[in-house]
């Protein structure tokens, strides 16, 4: 019997050396190997002339070597080789770097393959470090060709090997996973014919065929997935019922501003499901500073005021701590008691309030991951609210709820989705959507700038410095990489600290430090005690520095729209005019509408649309970003028809079988059951 948690170690052509490098890539079973879909392919079938070409077009040609090979040692760890190559209809100039092979490999006056990409200049014809093949021989060229997301150390050659491998052994012995109903009523392959195609297809059209039927597989498993869960949620009979002479009205007309109509709105929502018996599970969805915390506070006070505790899990101290001081502002005229649960506090604290919580005298515990440890016991936990849901794994979020009784959940997240998109990715949640700021929020300016504007940006800086205001610069990586070249955050705080920024207080911040570091330096930014906050994306989520009014993001082409749309969040929170500068490099078509699109708009919805029309769903949904299921090769916008029809499907499938009990939906069910103990293993 074919067993798919085979080891990767024992698959033919990885041993013990590879094990490690494929690890990081995350493939550790047969199951993972032959489910590592290429991320493109290259077409090397079909050749073509020299004289046709285009400049950075890549392609295959067939051509004689018509000079002899030149050995050049430029310098020690570098030596270059040419040839130049004729296919009777133009000439090109082939160079390879450091490639020893070639002097054994290529001879004057034979005829090669040669795939690469050409480059033209003024008329001369170049190709760097090409593929090159015998003519008798068709490994690496005369077909479609995948392509793989590596490691270090670990090559196309290898890892294609590998998989090939791994196809040979699951060849003739794999399960078929979707029922066969399905399978033939919706004209999908066998899933076999899939992963063998998906991997190496001859041509197109079986790639295509390979890709619907992996598509259709994953998007209905999801939507199996979260229709069950919704059901079972929407199945509970004792959610708690929230007293209904309790009303959210005495807080809203007690604040200092007036709600938006769309925070009335959503309240509203929010008020009808606490006062049924139904147990509340809403994703509370809203741009950047569209008022979500004020809801979050409101719906507590109705909670507290029932006889429940309620639960506020934040992703960083920084931000529990900032949450604390919005509620006790809010709530304290009420007697409401609120208390901080981070991982900083002293054991002797940390214990009193395990004590208080536990005896009903803590009304709102706000708090990290810590939280979630055993030892946190509620009273009468009613009403748990993520923040930023897409920093917590689903599992983590089900473990809080765990400690009540059915308690109403609100999970807030400030990645605006497209409506439709929304109510079929979280088909597990009822959704509310903040989609108006409230009036006193300030545009902020947005500029896309390339490296030739750099010392105006530094000028300008300095003068929102001189005037008191503070900048926030990120950038994508932690540390130099070879492969990828962008500035990191501690090459840029030097270069701020000692030549630049040098008479200003620069400090930075990255995820590689330890949590109480990150907090200390935070807090001093927040203090007025930084001009300059060089960091990562650890600064994405909402902490409040209303003096910050320049966000300065490098490399900005690195970064997805609806990333830079949360980053630029972070300034514009303050009375003071606040500017986004985006510092971009590459000048391709997709790079300057992306920019284009930052320039011109701050709807963060609009943004989010365009980000998945543009790049795709791949980073914009993960299992670590929002708790779903992965999605391998589904996207989102891409099969867009496909997730609306089988989100029907799966409807008409689930009215009929909800238990997915017949014969037919037997292999359904396999499936879901183990999803549903995936999230159950905590």
């Amino acid at each position: 019997m074919l067993d798919l948690n085979k080891n990767i170690q024992y698959i033919k052509g990885v041993g013990p050396a590879r094990v490690k490098l494929l690890n990081k890539l995350g493939i550790h079973t047969l199951n993972d190997v032959i489910n590592y879909y290429p991320r493109t392919y290259e077409d090397r079938s079909k050749t073509k002339k020299l004289s046709d070409v285009y400049d950075g077009e890549e392609i295959l040609i067939i051509a004689k070597v018509i000079t002899k090979l030149v050995v050049r040692k430029i310098r020690k760890g570098l030596t270059i080789y040419k040839v130049i190559v004729s296919d009777n209809s133009n000439n090109c100039e082939i160079t390879w770097y450091n490639q020893e092979y070639i002097k054994e490999k290529i001879r004057q006056g034979n005829t090669y393959k040669f795939y690469g990409k050409v480059s033209n200049k003024y008329g001369k014809l170049e190709m760097n470090t090409p593929i090159v093949e015998d003519m008798n021989v068709s490994k690496n060229t005369g077909k479609i060709v995948p392509i793989y997301s590596l490691t270090n150390n670990l090559t196309q050659n290898v890892l294609r090997a590998i998989v090939e491998n791994a196809i040979k052994e699951i060849s003739g012995r794999i399960v078929e996973t979707l029922p066969d109903y399905i399978l033939k009523e919706y004209n999908l392959c066998n899933l076999e014919y899939a992963i063998k195609k998906i991997h190496f297809p001859n041509n197109f059209s079986e790639y295509n065929i390979a890709r619907k039927r992996l598509a259709f597989e994953e998007i209905m498993i999801m939507q199996l997935l979260l229709m069950k869960l919704k059901k079972n949620y929407n199945n509970e009979l004792n959610g708690i019922q929230f007293d209904k002479n309790i009303k959210m009205s005495h807080v809203i007309n007690d604040l200092p501003y007036k709600l938006t109509k769309a925070q009335l709105r959503v309240l509203e929502e929010i008020d009808s499901d606490m006062e049924s018996k139904k147990c509340m599970n809403r994703l509370l969805q809203g741009d950047v500073g569209s008022g979500k915390t004020v809801v979050s506070i409101i719906a507590s006070y109705k909670a507290v005021k029932s006889g429940m505790q309620v639960a506020i899990m934040a992703p960083t101290a920084i931000l529990a701590s900032q949450h604390l001081e919005e509620f006790n502002k809010i709530l304290s005229k009420y007697d409401i008691k609120c208390e901080l649960l981070i991982s900083s506090i002293t054991k002797k604290n940390k214990n009193e309030i395990l004590e208080k919580l536990k005896n009903g005298e803590i009304d709102i515990i706000i708090g990290t991951h810590a939280l979630l440890e055993e030892n946190v016991v509620f009273n009468k936990l009613g009403l748990v609210v993520t923040d930023e849901q897409h920093r917590f794994g689903v599992k983590q979020r089900e473990k809080i709820i765990s400690k009540g009784t059915n308690p109403d959940t609100i999970v807030m997240t400030a990645t605006p989705i497209p409506r439709t998109l929304a109510l079929i990715l979280y088909a597990d949640l009822d959704i509310s959507i903040i989609d108006e700021l409230p009036p006193n929020r300030k545009k902020i300016d947005t500029f896309a700038v390339t490296k030739s504007l750099e010392n105006r940006v530094n000028n300008f800086i300095k003068k929102q410095i001189n005037e008191g205001r503070q900048v926030y610069v990120v950038c994508p990586l932690v540390e130099e990489s070879e492969e990828i070249n962008a500035k990191s955050v501690l090459e840029l705080a030097e270069k701020y600290k000692n030549e630049i920024f040098k008479d200003y207080k620069v400090e930075y911040l990255h995820g590689k430090m330890k949590a109480k570091e990150k907090d200390e330096i935070m807090e001093e930014f927040k203090k007025g005690n930084i001009d300059i906050l060089i960091s990562t994306t650890v600064i994405e989520v909402g902490v409040n520095v209303p003096n910050a009014s320049i966000m300065v993001v490098e490399n900005a082409e690195r970064f997805g729209l609806a990333q830079l749309h949360q980053l630029r969040g972070r300034v514009g929170r303050g009375e003071y005019k606040s500017y986004c500068i985006l510092k971009y490099q590459g000048n391709s078509d997709v790079i300057r509408q992306r920019m284009k699109i930052m320039q011109d708009t701050n709807d963060g919805f609009v943004i989010s649309e365009k980000d998945l029309e543009l790049r795709g769903s791949g980073e914009f949904f993960g299992t670590k970003q929002h708790g779903l299921p992965e999605f391998k090769i589904a996207n989102i916008y891409q099969d867009m028809e496909m997730l609306k029809s089988i989100q029907s499907i799966a409807i008409k499938i689930l009215n009929e079988d909800p238990e997915l009990k017949l014969e037919k939906n037997i292999r359904f069910k396999k499936i879901i059951d183990s999803k549903l103990k995936e999230r159950i293993d905590l």
